[in-house]
């Protein structure tokens, strides 16, 4: 497997079809936290905000992988439980649609709970 040092470089490496969603990933979690910090982490896009992680995601041949650390699943196991998880992660097939609303809730939660880290 092939070592990325820019997020760019990683996402540009994949078939369009996935190149498509992983730009979809990135561009949804800027939208929801435009001061996240981006780079490879684990050897795949990982953003922090308030000097925390906050997800990251990964394009594998036949999934995304969105990890949201073990608490982002635990708020929405019920949600996600129409999909192959493991601790702190879930994996949206490539050939269904992505539920966009639910990431982004995810997203927001982790927000949320970054930012309740940074103010202790």
């Amino acid at each position: 497997m092939e070592k990325h040092t820019a997020v760019t470089d990683y996402i540009e490496s994949f078939p369009e079809e996935t190149r498509v969603l992983l730009n979809q990933f990135r561009d949804l979690l800027f939208k929801l936290a435009p001061d996240a910090e981006e780079k490879i982490s684990y050897g795949m896009p990982g953003y922090k905000l308030y000097g925390k992680p906050l997800v990251y995601f990964a394009g594998y041949k036949n999934h995304i992988g969105f990890y949201a650390t073990p608490t982002g699943y635990e708020k929405f196991s019920e949600k996600l439980s129409a999909y192959k998880q493991g601790r702190g992660s879930v994996q949206f097939p490539l050939d269904k649609p992505i539920p966009w609303e639910l990431v982004a809730d995810i997203i927001r939660f982790r927000i949320e709970e970054n930012k309740k880290i940074k103010k202790n």
